[in-house]
């Protein structure tokens, strides 16, 4: 890391108000003061020094300032809201080892934000690159559900290896991705994070200490790849599967099952239930990852004899729904004649 000597670094309060930025509601924005709470996140992921770092959502800068001065190799900040760009580049000209970019991390792709040479092999161990960052409420949930999808198909920051992230959520989400098996907050979250990652609630930030003050408190999550998913089929089959059986979490996990299925084929969830030797009056958060993995497989079984349920919908409208429904239909009585 190599520092200019420059005049000191401005603090995140004075650069909110030299750029007479607040808080946007819509953009679900808090900012965090707190220069002592920064550094805790920031040694809580503790994979820094001599690291590739990508911040996401920098906002003022105050996790980049600790990113910075705890010596990563080159950090790259990706921020969507245009009034952040002038302090960012402010620290740009004090760090050489700072890049920004204004984008929308929803839409940025990181298959190519890296030096080839640190591609690892992904039955090794991690590559030196680690994502960071304090995540707008609105963001966190589908930023992560995209991000478990690319470590599933191993692209964009994961084709380089089992890339680490420690990010911020609301402490409710926190706690449902690190969830055991039977708690309350066990749910669809749980599952996808826990058979793609190992994850760990590293602490919790009391939401008074963000400005403006939250309703609720944040909880600062790390992820590190799991060399093999504990489910090893397609990401969305696993997706639709989850959610669906923890569409009725607390009702047996039959009823959840069948929403895979038009009603007249729920004989399909039985046999499901009879495949995987699951008692269907277990509640969904109570099924272990093993139960969950025999479902997924069952069900995927049955897909590749009637190919149209994989595309059932019982969300769908009900003229789509009916249309499904006797296609499906159709499918099973003309194998029922060959």
């Amino acid at each position: 890391m190599s520092a200019k000597k420059l005049p000191p670094i401005l603090t995140v309060k004075e650069i909110l108000r030299l750029y007479k930025i607040q808080a946007r509601k819509n953009l679900s924005q808090n900012f965090l003061l707190d220069m002592n709470m920064v550094r805790k996140i920031v040694r809580s992921a503790s994979f820094i020094k001599d690291h590739h770092v990508v911040e996401v959502g920098p906002g003022p800068g105050g996790i980049t300032q600790a990113l910075l001065q705890a010596n990563c190799k080159h950090l790259t900040v990706i921020e969507k809201d245009s009034r952040f760009m002038p302090a960012l580049k402010m620290l740009g000209t004090v760090y050489e080892n700072m890049d920004i970019i204004h984008g929308d991390i929803l839409k940025f792709d990181m298959e190519r934000l890296f030096p080839e040479e640190l591609k690892t092999p992904w039955a090794s161990k991690p590559p030196p690159i680690h994502i960071i960052g304090n995540l707008p409420f609105n963001v966190s949930t589908p930023l992560i559900i995209r991000w478990l999808r690319d470590i599933s198909y191993q692209r964009g920051a994961w084709s380089y290896g089992r890339t680490r992230l420690t990010l911020t959520f609301q402490k409710e989400v926190a706690e449902r991705m690190v969830a055991p098996i039977a708690s309350d907050e066990r749910c669809r979250l749980s599952m996808m994070c826990q058979h793609l990652c190992n994850v760990k609630l590293n602490f919790i930030i009391p939401g008074k200490v963000f400005v403006p003050a939250p309703e609720v408190d944040v909880g600062v999550v790390s992820f590190v790849p799991l060399i093999e998913p504990k489910i090893k089929l397609p990401f969305e089959l696993v997706e639709k599967v989850m959610r669906h059986v923890f569409h009725h979490r607390n009702k047996k996990c039959r009823y959840g099952i069948r929403t895979l299925f038009p009603k007249e084929h729920w004989y399909f969830a039985e046999e499901i239930l009879e495949k995987s030797a699951i008692n269907p009056i277990v509640p969904s958060y109570k099924l272990s990852m093993e139960e969950l993995d025999k479902i997924c497989h069952a069900y995927n079984d049955i897909c590749k004899t009637v190919p149209g349920i994989i595309s059932y919908d019982y969300r769908a409208t009900p003229v789509e729904r009916i249309v499904k429904e006797q296609e499906i239909t159709s499918l099973i009585l003309a194998q029922d004649h060959i």
